[in-house]
C-alpha cells in the first residue's frame, strides 16, 4: 500500500489498478482516495461499471475517448469478475496501447493470479490485496484516530476494546466514532467507556452461544439464538458460525496439546492473537470428544436443511438443545 500512498502524493498514477482481498474497508477507502486524487468531483470523466457481465466494449470505447476539459478519465469495475475465468481477453489485450489519459481502476473480492487479467495489471500498473489486519496493525489504526480526537487509550483497554469489535475495520471506525462522542470532555478511554458503548457483535454472540450450548444451559443458548434472529441473521448463517466456533475450539484444543502458546497458535491458524485468547478457556473447559461430537452434529444438521428432512430454524433449536442426534440423525 506504500506504492498507492506514494502515488497519490506525486499524483503520478498507472494506467491501470486492482485492490483486492477481503478488507472492504481498506478497499473502499483507496478506491474514494484514488477517485479524489484523479477526477475529484469531475463527473464527466468519471465512469463506473458494476457486477458480472460488464460490456467490455462499452468500456474500451470510454477508456479510448479523451476526457472532457480534464487530465485524465478514470473508469472504476467493480466485483466483475474478470480476473476469474474467460472472458477478459479483450480488455487483457486492449490495456498495453490504453491512452496514456486514462485509467482503469479494479476493485474485486477474489481473483485468480494465473488469469492473463492480472498478469497484465501487474505488468502495466499496480495490484494491491487488501487482508485483514493483525492485531497490531489495528491497535496502532484505531489508537491513531483517537490520538487526532484528543483520546488516550491503554494497550489492556485497546485489546478489550478490539475483541469486542472483532477485526473488522469499518466496524471499528463506526464503534471509535461512538466511543469519541461517549467520552466528550474526556481525554482518556477507559474500559466502562468500552463495555458502555461496543455493540455486542453477532461473533460474541455466537461465542456465548457455543458456551452455553456445551455446558448445558439450553436456555441460555436459546435466549442468544432469538436476539440473533431479532438482529435478522438467518437460521443457517447462525449454523455456520456456531460450526466454524466448534471447529476453531477444537483446532486450538489441539495445538494447546502441543505445548504450543497463543502467538505460535494464532500464526499457525492465521487467526487473530485476542480472538485465540478468549477460545483457550473454551479449548480447557471441554473434552475433545464434546467437542468433536458438536463438530460432527453441525454436520449433520447442514445436512438435514439441505436434503428437506428439517427447516433451517428448527436444525439450529435442535443442535441448541442436542436433540438432533435423537430425532433426525440416520
Amino acid at each position: 500500500m506504500k506504492v498507492l500512498n506514494q502515488d497519490i502524493k506525486e499524483r503520478q498514477f498507472k494506467p491501470v489498478y486492482l485492490l483486492w482481498g477481503e478488507e472492504a474497508f481498506l478497499k473502499k477507502s483507496y478506491k474514494n482516495r484514488l477517485r479524489e486524487a484523479m477526477v475529484g468531483d469531475d463527473t464527466m470523466n468519471f465512469h463506473q461499471f458494476e457486477g458480472k457481465g460488464t460490456d467490455l466494449k462499452e468500456v474500451i470505447s470510454l477508456a479510448d475517448t479523451m476526457p472532457f476539459f480534464g487530465e485524465r478519465r478514470l473508469i472504476l469495475i467493480e466485483d466483475s469478475g474478470l480476473f476469474k475465468g474467460s472472458g477478459a481477453e479483450p480488455l487483457a489485450e486492449y490495456l498495453p496501447g490504453m491512452p496514456d489519459t486514462t485509467c482503469i481502476l479494479f476493485v474485486e473480492s477474489e481473483v485468480d493470479k494465473r488469469s492473463r487479467m492480472y498478469k497484465k495489471v501487474k505488468e502495466l500498473g499496480y495490484s494491491a490485496e487488501m487482508v485483514r489486519q493483525d492485531a497490531k496493525q489495528l491497535s496502532s489504526w484505531a489508537g491513531g484516530i483517537l490520538a487526532r480526537e484528543g483520546k488516550k487509550i491503554t494497550g489492556k483497554t485497546m485489546n478489550l476494546f478490539l475483541s469486542m469489535t472483532g477485526d473488522d475495520m469499518e466496524n471499528i471506525r463506526m464503534e471509535l466514532e461512538k466511543l469519541v462522542s461517549y467520552t466528550w470532555g474526556r481525554d482518556v478511554v477507559t474500559d466502562q467507556d468500552v463495555e458502555a458503548i461496543c455493540t455486542n457483535r453477532v461473533t460474541n454472540k455466537i461465542f456465548d452461544m457455543v458456551t452455553a450450548i456445551v455446558s448445558g444451559n439450553t436456555r441460555r443458548a436459546m435466549d442468544l439464538y432469538e436476539d440473533l434472529l431479532t438482529l435478522k441473521e438467518p437460521p443457517m448463517r447462525i449454523l455456520f458460525l456456531i460450526a466454524r466456533q466448534f471447529n476453531q475450539i477444537l483446532q486450538v484444543k489441539e495445538l494447546m496439546n502441543q505445548g504450543m502458546e497463543k502467538g505460535r497458535i494464532a500464526s499457525s491458524l492465521k487467526m487473530q492473537p485476542f480472538v485465540v485468547g478468549k477460545i483457550m478457556p473454551q479449548a480447557r473447559s471441554f473434552s475433545r470428544e464434546q467437542i468433536l461430537s458438536y463438530v460432527n452434529l453441525c454436520v449433520d444438521s447442514e445436512e438435514a436443511v439441505k436434503t428437506g428432512r428439517l427447516g433451517e430454524r428448527l436444525a439450529v433449536e435442535l443442535l441448541i438443545a442436542k436433540e438432533y442426534g435423537k430425532t433426525g440423525r440416520h
